[in-house]
């Protein structure tokens, strides 16, 4: 993935270093301010301690840095155990904070509390995957323009609170 980076950001003329670790050396793979933007996507859900890992990301991230965390979005887990007829593990997550399998998941809400508790100023929240992990594939695959339709409406409805909830996982930007 680091080597796609590269090469694609080559391909369009950004500078872009990739840096492999766990987020808890992060300090010392990058240094203090060493970063105008962090990418953290679906890494939080798997860390020990998530306010630790901000931390870290917050001491490498320069003045006026930005980041971008993708997160495990437990609203909608909850509505697709249902949909599989796993009721009672849906139940388990409704108000759960404990790591499923090896995934932790959150609302909106307790992302940018995360978020606000670690130093951070949330910018933007938009929902992804709101349909997309619910339209059957075969109905991609069969009827000729549903993929691009498919796209097109999860980009209306991206930025829309009302669907936030149903979002297979939460997109925020913070400073």
């Amino acid at each position: 993935a680091l080597a796609a980076l590269g090469r694609r950001a080559r391909e369009r003329g950004v500078e872009v270093v990739g840096r492999q670790g766990d987020l808890s050396d992060l300090p010392a793979l990058v240094g203090p301010d060493g970063a105008d933007v962090v990418l953290c996507h679906g890494e939080l859900e798997v860390v020990d301690v998530a306010a630790a890992a901000l931390a870290s990301i917050r001491e490498v991230l320069r003045p006026g840095g930005h980041l971008s965390l993708l997160v495990a979005q437990r609203h909608a887990a909850v509505v697709a155990r249902a949909m599989a007829g796993h009721f009672a593990q849906a139940a388990a997550l409704l108000d759960s904070t404990e790591v499923h399998g090896r995934t932790r998941r959150y609302t909106a809400a307790e992302s940018a509390t995360l978020l606000d508790s670690a130093g951070f100023r949330v910018v933007a929240t938009h929902g992804v995957r709101v349909f997309a992990d619910l339209v059957p594939g075969s109905l991609l695959d069969l009827e000729p323009g549903a993929s691009a339709g498919l796209v097109e409406l999860e980009r209306a409805v991206a930025d829309r609170p009302e669907y936030l909830s149903l979002a297979t996982q939460v997109h925020l930007l913070a400073t």
